[in-house]
């Protein structure tokens, strides 16, 4: 594995940092991995993530989508 070392970062970003972390339970460090894994991931990962999500959305008709558009324009 390898290590990264980030010099000068902005105290209040740190302090943001921190605070989401606490939120998630997690260490400092594991919530900039995290991040960074989320920011970086594999397009597969992406594109899989997006196709489980689609999934799991209701399906609509296109006579609805349709409905929301003419709404939309009033």
């Amino acid at each position: 594995m390898a290590t990264l070392t980030i010099r000068s970062l902005d105290e209040n970003l740190v302090e943001r940092i921190k605070l989401a972390a606490v939120r998630s339970s997690r260490s400092m460090e594991e919530e900039v991995r995290q991040l960074l894994e989320q920011r970086y991931a594999a397009r597969g990962d992406v594109l899989a993530r997006i196709e489980e999500r689609w999934a799991r959305l209701p399906k609509v008709s296109a006579a609805e989508i349709a409905d929301w558009v003419e709404k939309g324009r009033e």
